[in-house]
This record gives structure tokens, C-alpha cells and sequence, in this order.
């Protein structure tokens, strides 16, 4: 009996250390599951079949509230365990990249991006190039009236620095909104020269290894640079997890992973923002609102604000990470559609009431 008493005090004290610990969670692990409200259940279905009805052919649909992962859908060939691409989701990672160089001290907002490249400049350099500076290129305010991005895509036979650099500056740097992905490349490549890593590489011990993800490509340039705005590809725990990482101001589970204040700066609508491709004339022509589009809220550090007062990443064809902080919540989505505000509109009709409650 005197062996046995201590043991099995041992082990009620171990079922009681247990049981105090029920929230502990591996940091580097999967979530924590939670369960759904019966409203919840009923909204996802609803929503999944409205979408369905819309046309809109959504893969996978992670919803989590509280810390924990309340639903998960997989479809249309998505799994767990397979990485989807994620377009400009990929512009989030870098401007956090960018985000932690600062916080180390490698770079500022205002510095010059001319500085940066000195062998890639073109023969007359003008003053609006001259004056572009890191906080352009976050928030897609660098002076370009038009995306350059589609002349280097594909062309793996020029340098993509040397394609932005020429591209003409019609406005004034910080005046002008144009959605910029070889922009976000730019600043991949910013990264990459003061560190000596790709951006993938950089953020590892930084962010992904962190969060516990594992599993991460990016696509590269010609030359050897992650493409930043686009070219990602993760699972859609990751983006959930991107996305709790935001909702909770860079804090996972206790410990400061992104830098304080980077954040509250990166979500905030630091300028006015468009939809790619649109001018305000044309938003006015199409009916466009602050009160119907999602892509009229404000753009902030390659994030976009959207209504309700949440925000998001978003990449072509129906990627999000969607952070709802009145409702502490977070919905990740892959896709492959075309109407993203459509997609939007049913997130905001079906599932959002039922995270309210």
C-alpha cells in the first residue's frame, strides 16, 4: 500500500494538472476544435449552398472563433493536407516580411526605393520615381497610373526591378491608388537584398515556424527572388492561422511573434483604395459605394479593410483570410471563381449573423 498510495496520488494529480490545462494548446500544432452552434451548422450549409446555386466553386471554408476552429468544409478536390494557391493572399506575407526588416532596424517606410537598386535605374530617373519610398509600394500609392505587372509575368527573360523602375510615374508618389503586384514584388526583392534571404526563407524562423507551417512554396523570378505578390501556396489551416495571428495583434498563444504596433498600422486604411484595374470614374459608372463594395474601405499595408469593420488578404479567384474582430473571429476561404464581391456579399449574408450570436 505505501507504493501504491503515492502513485495513484501521483496520477490524480496528473489528471488534475490535466484537466487545469485543457486550453493548453502545441503552438506549432493543428488549432483546437470547437463545436458548432446549431446556427452556425444551418448557416454554413445555406451558405455553401447558395454559393453553390451562385456558381461559385469554393474548395474549402475554415471558420474560427474564439481560438478554435468551429467548421471546416473541403470540395471540389481540396483537402487538408494539399497547399492552394493563394495569389495576392501571398502580398499579407510579404508586407509582413517588410514589417519585421523595420522592426530590425534593415530598412524604413520612407526610405527611397531608388536606393535600393542603383545598377537597375533607368537612364533619366524623374523626380517622382526619385521620391517613391517603401510606404508607396505598401500601400499601392507609388505614382503609377497602370499595373506594370503584366509585362514582367511570363517574361522570364527580363529583370522585373528594371520593369517597375521604367514604368512611368504619372502622379505624384502617396496621391494616386493603382493595385500594383510588381510593387509587392519590389519589396520582395527589398527584403531579399538586405537579408540575404528569399522572403519565404526569411520568414520561416520568424513566422511560419511559429504558426507550425511547414509546408510552404512561393514562386520566383527570374531572378531567384519570391514573387511577393503572388506565387504562394499554404494549406487552409495556414491562412487560418495567418489570419488568428492578426485578430490577436501578433500575439500566438502568449508569445509576441510580429512586432507591436505593426498590426493596428498594417489593417488600418492608410489610403483610399480601388478595385485593380478601376479608376474612380469607373467605380462611379459601375455603382460602386462605400456601402456595396468591400474594395472601397481602404487599403492599409497590402491588407484591405473591408465593411463590418473586419479586414482581409485576398487573392484572384476567391482566396481570404478574413479577420472579424467585433465577432473575434476568422474565415479562411480557397476558391475558384470570378466575382469576389459576390463571394463576399454571401459571407456577409449567411455567415456572419450566426457569428453574432
Amino acid at each position: 500500500m505505501k507504493t501504491i498510495i503515492p502513485f495513484m496520488a501521483a496520477c490524480l494529480l496528473a489528471a488534475g494538472a490535466a484537466s487545469s490545462c485543457g486550453s493548453c494548446v502545441d503552438p506549432t500544432g493543428s488549432l483546437p476544435r470547437g463545436e458548432a452552434s446549431e446556427q452556425l451548422d444551418k448557416a454554413v450549409t445555406d451558405y455553401l449552398a447558395a454559393a453553390a446555386g451562385a456558381g461559385q466553386e469554393i474548395h474549402s471554408l475554415m471558420i474560427v472563433q474564439h481560438g478554435k476552429v468551429l467548421s471546416e468544409t473541403w470540395q471540389n478536390g481540396a483537402a487538408p493536407d494539399v497547399p492552394h494557391v493563394l495569389n495576392s493572399v501571398s502580398k499579407t506575407f510579404t508586407s509582413t516580411a517588410v514589417g519585421f526588416a523595420i522592426d530590425e532596424g534593415l530598412l524604413s517606410l520612407d526610405d527611397k526605393i531608388v536606393s535600393f537598386f542603383p545598377d537597375k535605374l533607368p537612364d533619366e530617373v524623374s523626380d517622382r520615381l526619385e521620391a517613391m519610398t517603401v510606404r508607396n509600394l505598401l500601400t499601392m500609392n507609388c505614382g503609377h497610373d497602370t499595373d506594370p505587372t503584366g509585362a514582367a509575368m511570363g517574361n522570364m527573360d527580363a529583370d522585373w526591378v528594371e520593369i517597375f523602375l521604367s514604368w512611368p510615374v504619372e502622379h505624384d508618389p502617396g496621391t494616386f491608388f493603382t493595385y500594383n503586384s510588381l510593387g509587392t514584388y519590389v519589396l520582395s526583392a527589398i527584403v531579399q537584398q538586405l537579408t540575404g534571404e528569399k522572403v519565404a526563407d526569411y520568414l520561416r524562423p520568424r513566422l511560419f515556424e511559429p504558426l507550425g507551417i511547414t509546408d510552404v512554396r512561393w514562386d520566383e523570378s527570374p531572378q531567384g527572388v519570391n514573387c511577393g505578390g503572388w506565387g504562394l501556396y499554404l494549406k487552409t489551416e495556414d491562412l487560418a492561422k495567418m489570419g488568428l495571428l492578426l485578430l490577436q495583434d501578433g500575439v500566438w498563444y502568449g508569445k509576441r511573434i510580429l512586432p507591436e504596433g505593426w498590426v493596428e498600422q498594417a489593417s488600418a486604411a492608410q489610403v483610399p483604395s480601388l478595385p485593380a484595374g478601376v479608376k474612380p470614374e469607373l467605380a462611379e459608372k459601375l455603382g460602386m459605394t462605400p456601402e456595396n463594395s468591400d474594395w472601397l474601405q481602404g487599403y492599409g499595408y497590402q491588407i484591405w479593410r473591408c465593411r463590418h469593420n473586419a479586414f482581409r488578404a485576398d487573392g484572384a479567384g476567391g482566396q481570404y483570410i478574413l479577420v472579424l474582430p467585433d465577432q473575434d473571429a476568422v474565415i479562411a476561404v480557397t476558391a475558384n471563381l470570378q466575382d469576389m464581391q459576390a463571394e463576399i456579399n454571401l459571407i456577409w449574408e449567411f455567415l456572419l449573423p450566426a457569428l453574432e450570436n
